[in-house]
């Protein structure tokens, strides 16, 4: 049965994304394409988790090739969790963009554009997941790093085209390490199929293997934005539209995480780097979440936060236990749709309020008491407030570090502490400025204050060497006049799919609030999904199921 369906995830997608191009004229019918395939893309994946957590690891060789010269693609339990997560978050976009287009008219993005690249989008990242050779990984990569060049600079505003431009310049580098090191695997052992490398690698001399290794590593560290890796995310993501964010914050860099687990399991599974990665992980949660702390954009929160909680990831990868990959897979599932829905709400909060800049908002709890509700929710469980999802994820993080009791294993159990309280610091932040406290001072105040300011030059103005306050003052102005036309916009016009409350469209609104369930879901569903990522984290460290699952029972050529 895997035979029958492993493939669909990737093929649907890119058949999907063909028909959207052909029907671009009809954005109506291309919007109703993109749902019907990403829901059969969903379901396809549900039924491969079942069916690889009931009978194990399974295989397909594409175009009936022999194993291992054709392509091949795996479902064990880790691909096919993946596979659900990722398909859900992406439908849940997906319907979120279809609802902003139906109430903005698609103005600034064109539905042509965004449906078919959004389906090779998750038709990338489903082939990464699926790949059994190290040459179709980097495939998927590809695919998806072209689909999201794409996304990103979609509207072709000047804040998007320089996020846009470090995004591919740092992707094109990562890529180019990636392939660098695919050749140097190749010319070492004789073959990129992944199961022949799990005893091949082995048999190299200590210095090959490390060299490899690292090489591997450095690649999917840029990806999965592991500091000092990690710079370029909180510059790009924020500029893109809010679905696009959303789809990034949530999806890409996981695949980068997910290519370290592979890599640290199956290829190289001695742990000669974990001490490397434990300390990377140690700097990506703190640096992170210090940088969260200092921000008062909510996009920037959210980007720096993200890059703080893929160290938690990294931390249960370095530990190399049972128990530490099991926090690190419930913690992958957990992260993807809290981030993803944190972001669809700050899209929301940015058409509620007209900014996401905290300074620039205020009173949203009275005005809009239900985007109040769906930012609060995820927001305390992205900290780790129990009983929630993201407090049970970092308890068996925690307990798996205690377990180990290494010094570094404990400085990462005391890190990640802090970390979570700072993630609470951070939100509570957001909360207590854009959502709890009273509307700031009136907009011509402000304007008047910052026509004062920058009635001086450079050098002088109100006050002596004040310039830079004058040009702040002016700056903020602007983002003032920006943020009333835009707020007067949305009372006057709450959209053609009608109005939840203050402007915000009924189905945008609805679909975050799914979002939010789902991420109330994961607690409830906690024990079952923690089972089953202990399960894939036995196989991942076994190796045996996956290798047998390629070659059969015999001895691996």
């Amino acid at each position: 049965m895997i035979g029958v369906l492993a493939p669909l995830p990737v093929l649907l997608p890119l058949l999907g994304a063909a028909s959207a191009l052909l029907v671009g004229r009809h954005p109506h019918i291309q919007r109703a394409l993109s749902l019907v395939v990403l829901s059969a893309v969903l379901a396809v994946s549900v039924a491969l988790l079942f069916i690889a957590d009931g009978d194990g690891t399974g295989m397909v060789a594409v175009g009936g090739w022999p194993v291992p010269l054709g392509i091949v693609l795996v479902v064990d339990r880790l691909t096919a969790l993946m596979l659900v997560v990722a398909s859900t978050v992406a439908l849940g976009v997906l319907v979120f963009a279809v609802a902003q287009g139906n109430a903005d008219g698609d103005e600034g993005t064109p539905v042509s554009i965004f449906h078919p690249t959004f389906l090779v989008l998750v038709a990338g990242v489903s082939n990464a997941f699926l790949a059994g050779d190290l040459f179709n990984l980097y495939v998927g990569f590809e695919i998806l790093l072209m689909a999201s060049y794409v996304l990103i600079t979609l509207g072709g505003t000047a804040p998007r085209i320089r996020g846009g431009i470090t995004y591919v310049v740092v992707s094109l580098t990562s890529s180019l390490i990636f392939l660098a090191a695919i050749g140097l695997v190749y010319a070492s052992t004789g073959t990129v199929n992944m199961a022949q490398l799990a005893v091949r690698l082995g048999e190299l001399p200590p210095g090959t293997q490390l060299l490899l290794h690292s090489m591997l590593l450095i690649a999917f560290c840029i990806k999965a934005a592991v500091f000092p890796l990690s710079a370029w995310l909180p510059d790009s993501y924020p500029t893109a539209p809010a679905p696009v964010t959303a789809v990034f914050a949530g999806l890409l860099t996981k695949v980068g995480v997910y290519a370290i687990i592979r890599t640290q399991t199956l290829l190289f599974p001695d742990g000669a780097l974990d001490d490397v990665l434990m300390w990377a992980a140690l700097a990506t949660m703190l640096i992170g979440i210090l940088g969260a702390v200092a921000q008062t954009d909510i996009r920037r929160i959210l980007s720096f936060t993200l890059v703080s909680h893929i160290g938690y990831m990294i931390f249960g990868i370095s530990l190399g236990t049972t128990a530490g990959l099991a926090g690190a897979i419930f913690y992958v599932a957990h992260h993807i749709a809290i981030q993803t829905t944190l972001f669809l709400v700050a899209g929301l909060i940015e058409r509620q309020g007209g900014s996401t800049a905290v300074d620039r908002l205020g009173g949203l709890a009275g005005s809009a008491p239900l985007l109040a509700v769906l930012f609060f929710v995820p927001a305390v469980n992205l900290a780790g407030i129990p009983p929630l999802s993201g407090f049970i994820g970092k308890l068996g993080l925690l307990q798996a570090g205690v377990e180990v009791g290494s010094g570094p294993a404990y400085v990462l159990v005391a890190s990640g502490v802090v970390t979570s309280l700072l993630t609470l610091i951070a939100v509570a932040r957001v909360w207590t400025r854009a959502f709890w406290r009273p509307v700031a001072q009136a907009p011509s105040d402000d304007t008047a204050a910052a026509a004062a300011a920058d009635a001086g030059p450079d050098t002088g103005g109100p006050v002596a060497g004040d310039g830079y306050r004058g040009r702040r003052a002016a700056r903020e102005a602007a983002w003032q006049r920006h943020t009333d036309v835009a707020t007067a916009a949305a009372t006057a016009d709450p959209g053609r799919g009608g109005s939840a409350e203050n402007g915000l469209p009924r189905l945008m609104v609805a679909t975050t609030a799914a979002m939010v369930a789902l991420t109330v879901a994961l607690t409830a569903i906690a024990g079952p999904l923690y089972g089953l990522a202990d399960r894939a984290a036995a196989d991942l460290l076994e190796r045996t199921p996956y290798i047998e699952a390629v070659f059969g029972d015999g001895e691996v050529p």
